[in-house]
């Protein structure tokens, strides 16, 4: 059977990765996780380390000191998946705005359907969002516009975060020269995953927005994707 690695990036989600985790292991398909923390002050990863116990074997964790980037914590996700031979790698915020039902769909178009890299897609079926303000629909579906103009990348949803990796993709990128650590990371791994030949796949999705915690987004982020993307666009592969 395929190793699947579920990699969850975290930072003050003590009130979502408990329910998170286990709704990931009620799946079938058996599915282990690897939760990243950055040092969240209110106790996430010693929630995790106690669920471990529970889950002995399925359940990991690496520990950072503060806040590295969402970037830099799935590169190390990334290399970590690579050194234990798990086959297909995914991408999937703590807080369930990501639905953890539809990593089989994402899965399955990998396995089953040819994809090297399938795409959990809010836009590639009009805008599949739930509860999000409208100015930051606005945003998010635009920067996808911008990068597909700039790129010419054929995806809806360039800088979606909820993601199924063949093996072969992550081992044939240079991992230590992924540059862009915000969210312009995801838009960068697509590109350079487009760029190498690889099939993309974008699997239709609905986004909602968290119901608990704080949102991480800044608008750092966003100027970091909008430089990045024209810096993209001039990188040789």
């Amino acid at each position: 059977m395929d190793k699947k690695l579920v990699i969850i990036p975290t930072y003050n989600e003590i009130e979502n990765i408990e329910a998170i985790i286990r709704k990931v292991f009620s799946l079938q398909g058996e599915f282990q996780v690897l939760v990243i923390d950055d040092g969240s002050p209110d106790g996430t990863a010693s929630a995790v380390k106690t669920l471990m116990q529970e889950f002995p074997g399925k359940l990991h964790i690496i520990e950072r000191s503060g806040k590295q980037g969402l970037g830099t914590a799935y590169i190390a996700g990334f290399k970590w998946a690579l050194e234990r031979d798990y086959d297909y790698v995914f991408e999937m915020d703590a807080d369930f705005s990501h639905n953890p039902d539809d990593l089989l769909r994402l899965w399955k178009a990998c396995a089953d359907e040819g994809a090297d890299l399938s795409i959990g897609s809010r836009y590639c079926k009009g805008i599949s969002v739930v509860d999000w303000p409208i100015g930051r629909i606005v945003m998010s579906y635009f920067a996808s516009t911008y990068v597909r103009a700039v790129l010419g990348m054929k995806i809806f949803d360039t800088t979606a975060g909820f993601v199924c990796y063949s093996r072969k993709v992550l081992e044939t990128m240079n991992l230590d020269g992924v540059r862009m650590k915000g969210y312009g990371f995801q838009i960068e791994m697509k590109y350079t995953a487009y760029r190498l030949k690889f099939k993309l796949s974008e699997v239709p999705i609905v986004f909602t927005n968290r119901q608990k915690g704080t949102s991480k987004m800044s608008s750092g982020i966003f100027g970091e994707a909008f430089w990045g993307v024209l810096k993209l666009r001039r990188r040789k592969f």
